[in-house]
């Protein structure tokens, strides 16, 4: 009986699936990294337990954002935490279908897409259980300090990053291709 599938594209099917597997429990043990961390922080920190791990450099210090990054339009209320949430909702579907169209031989890409992933959905969690997303780790450099963020905020940091620089690199590939390729 013929399934229209030769057995190269079920072990490519395979493959591509088991690829993305992985990536997406990466993106789960990053997002249970995140989830952990921040219980921590509600139990050791929420109280005004300051913890300076590395003088003038790192502090462990609660806080809860209602608003988006560094803190920016926290007067929304309680229409603006579910506009976040919404608009969060729909970046991590976003970012999941680009994930499930990257071909498989991309992994800069298949991993920037998790750790966003990871990222969106940490602070989703947070802020459609709780209303804000808690915060924690500040780092500093003498008086000057990066605003105040969590495991989740470096996740969508670093995966953004990977992205941007997938971009550059595949703009400067495919001109170097170009200019290989002749034109007839």
């Amino acid at each position: 009986m013929d399934t229209g599938f030769d057995s190269a594209t079920l072990l490519t099917t395979r493959t591509r699936f088991g690829w993305r597997a992985g990536y997406l429990l990466a993106s789960f043990g990053v997002y249970m990294v995140d989830q952990t961390s921040k219980a921590w922080a509600v139990r050791a920190l929420r109280f005004g337990d300051e913890r300076t791990i590395i003088p003038r450099v790192l502090d462990l210090v609660y806080t809860e954002n209602r608003g988006i990054a560094f803190g920016q339009l926290q007067e929304g209320g309680n229409l603006g935490r579910w506009f976040f949430v919404v608009l969060a909702a729909a970046a991590a579907i976003a970012v999941l279908v680009y994930f499930l169209r990257t071909s498989r031989n991309d992994d800069r890409v298949l991993g920037a897409c998790g750790l966003l992933l990871a990222g969106i959905l940490g602070n989703l969690t947070d802020r459609a259980r709780l209303g804000y997303v808690i915060d924690f780790i500040v780092l500093h450099a003498g008086s000057w300090h990066w605003p105040t963020f969590n495991v989740a905020d470096a996740s969508i940091t670093i995966g953004a990053l990977l992205l941007a620089l997938d971009l550059i690199f595949a703009g400067k590939k495919q001109t170097a291709v170009a200019a290989v390729v002749p034109m007839h």
